[in-house]
């Protein structure tokens, strides 16, 4: 009889464990929500020494994305890499090579936001000297070829020198506008001997 008992007891225990066991993930699972991973942003995949081109309608890469470590995350489908270099190539215009210290890549690559020590550097042509331009920060779209800042921007050409607040940058005509509080230097360029 004691064994019948003691058997009785063990598995009426183990129907109270059963029970409180529902009761209590019922009671943490509010609404009947189930909680898998995907709403919370954990990384999904890292990579190292990542690369990526973009090739337009006739085989030619028109920009390359590089970064020594990246992070994605499948909640909001994007990405964060440290030390990125974008670099957007032309026929007819030298790079425009855009780097920081962090970047974000938006869910399909439509936007890039880039901050901590920005540069824009536009290769020297046979006519004109390498230009640099600094920021805190910049919006990036690469395949419409355009970025933006609301952030102060200094820019270098040789001798020349511009600063201001705010900056659109199309990279298809090769403009930069400053928005506001615009000062600055310019020197006139030496003819070549």
């Amino acid at each position: 009889m004691k064994s019948a008992s003691g058997q009785l007891f063990a598995i009426g225990l183990l129907a109270l464990l059963a029970a409180l066991s529902f009761w209590l993930a019922e009671t943490v699972n509010v609404d009947g929500q189930t909680d898998d991973g995907k709403k919370r942003h954990d990384p999904d995949a890292i990579a190292e020494n990542f690369t990526m081109r973009q090739f337009d309608e006739t085989g030619r890469v028109k920009y390359r994305l590089t970064s020594p470590y990246l992070k994605h995350f499948a909640d909001d489908d994007s990405s964060e890499l440290k030390s990125p270099t974008l670099i957007n190539f032309r026929l007819d215009a030298p790079p425009l090579t855009l780097s920081g210290n962090n970047a974000r890549v938006s869910s399909k690559g439509e936007l890039i936001y880039l901050w901590d020590d920005v540069r824009a550097l536009r290769a020297a042509t046979p006519e004109r000297p390498e230009m640099v331009a600094t920021m805190p920060d910049l919006t990036i779209e690469p395949n419409a070829g355009m970025a933006h800042t609301k952030s102060p921007v200094e820019v270098h050409e040789a001798d020349s020198w511009v600063k201001g607040v705010g900056m659109h940058l199309d990279n298809n005509t090769s403009t930069l506008v400053l928005q506001s509080q615009v000062t600055g230097l310019l020197q006139p360029r030496r003819a070549p001997k």
